[in-house]
C-alpha cells in the first residue's frame, strides 16, 4: 500500500510547490517556508474522492494477492510432505523385503552345509553365549572382590592417618602446655599426657626426668632416663639427665661417666654442666673438672 501511497504523495507536494511559485513569481526563490504558507492558504484540498477509492482499491488487490501467495506456499509445502512420506514407505517396504530375502538365503544356505536348523544353531549360540557370560562375571567379580580390598586398605590407612594427625596436633598442645607451665607437678602431669598417647616418647621421658629431678626425686629420675636409653642409646639429653640423677645421689663416677658420654654426643652439655646446680658436690672432683675444662682448654690451644 505503500508503494501506491508514495507517488501520490509526490505528486501532491510537487503540485503544491508549483502552486506556491505561481503565487511568489518566476523570480523568486521558493522556500520551505513558503511552501508551508502555499498548503495553508489552500481554497480547496488537492485530492478527490476518487484518488481515495483509487488507493483502496489497490490496498484490496495487494491483500487477495497475499493470500493467493499463502494458499500456494501451504499446497506446496503439503506436496513437498506427501512426497517424502511416499518415499520412506517405499524404502521401508524395500527394506523389509530385503531383509526377508536375506534371511531366507541365509537359512537355505546353512540346511545345504549341514546345520539341521536355525533352532539348532540358536541353540548352540546361547550355550556358548552363557558360558562367556559367566566366565565374565567370574572375572568382574574377581576383580571387584580386589578393588573392595584396595579401597579397604586404602580407608584404612586414611584413618589411620587422620587418628596420627589428630595424635599429633594434642602432643604439640600438650608440649606447648609443658613449656608455659611453672609448676614442675603440672609439667609432669602434661608429660604423662603425652606419654598415653606415644608411650616410646623419649623427649617426654628425658624432659618428665628433668623435673621430677627438680623435685628432688634422683631415683625416680634415674628410672625415667634408662627407660629412654632402651628405647634410643644416643640421645643425648637422656644422658645429660641421668648424669644429673647420678650426682644427686652421690654416685660421682657414674655420674662422670655418664655426663662424657652426654658431651660426646653434643658438645653443648659442657657448657649446661658447668653451671649446672646438680653437680655443686662434684666442682673439686677432678675427673670432673678436666671433663669441663676441657672446652676452654682446647679454646686456649687454638
Amino acid at each position: 500500500m505503500i508503494k501506491y501511497f508514495l507517488p501520490f504523495l509526490l505528486m501532491t507536494t510537487f503540485a503544491g510547490t508549483l502552486l506556491a511559485q505561481d503565487k511568489l513569481g518566476p523570480e523568486k526563490e521558493l522556500t520551505a517556508e513558503d511552501l508551508e504558507e502555499s498548503i495553508k492558504t489552500l481554497d480547496e484540498p488537492m485530492y478527490t474522492p476518487f484518488v481515495e477509492l483509487y488507493l483502496l482499491e489497490e490496498s484490496k488487490a495487494l491483500r487477495k494477492e497475499m493470500q493467493n501467495t499463502r494458499a500456494e506456499l501451504i499446497e506446496k509445502v503439503v506436496d513437498k510432505e506427501l512426497s517424502v512420506a511416499d518415499k520412506t514407505m517405499s524404502y521401508a517396504t524395500d527394506t523389509v523385503t530385503y531383509f526377508f530375502y536375506l534371511i531366507a538365503g541365509a537359512t537355505s544356505i546353512l540346511v545345504v552345509i549341514g546345520w539341521n536348523s536355525i533352532r539348532d544353531m540358536r541353540n548352540q549360540l546361547t550355550s556358548l553365549a552363557e558360558k562367556r557370560v559367566n566366565e565374565l562375571v567370574i572375572e568382574y567379580e574377581q576383580r571387584l572382590e580386589f578393588i573392595e580390598d584396595q579401597l579397604k586398605q586404602k580407608s584404612d590407612i586414611i584413618h589411620q592417618n587422620q587418628a596420627e594427625i589428630e595424635r599429633t596436633n594434642e602432643v604439640h598442645s600438650l608440649w606447648l602446655k609443658a613449656s608455659q607451665e611453672t609448676s614442675q607437678q603440672n609439667k609432669i602431669s602434661a608429660y604423662d599426657q603425652i606419654l598415653d598417647l606415644r608411650p616410646d616418647d623419649v623427649e617426654a621421658l628425658s624432659y618428665k626426668a628433668d623435673a621430677v629431678l627438680e623435685m628432688q626425686e634422683p631415683l625416680w629420675a634415674i628410672s625415667l632416663c634408662q627407660r629412654a636409653l632402651k628405647l634410643a642409646p644416643d640421645n643425648g639429653h637422656a644422658h645429660y639427665q641421668l648424669a644429673c640423677a647420678y650426682a644427686e645421689i652421690g654416685r660421682w663416677e657414674d655420674a662422670v661417666s655418664t655426663l662424657k658420654k652426654a658431651i660426646e654426643i653434643s658438645k653443648a652439655y659442657r657448657d649446661d654442666a658447668s653451671v649446672d646446680v646438680s653437680f655443686d658436690q662434684l666442682r673439686e672432683h677432678e675427673s670432673f673438672r678436666v671433663l669441663v675444662s676441657e672446652d676452654e682448654e682446647d679454646g686456649r690451644d687454638a
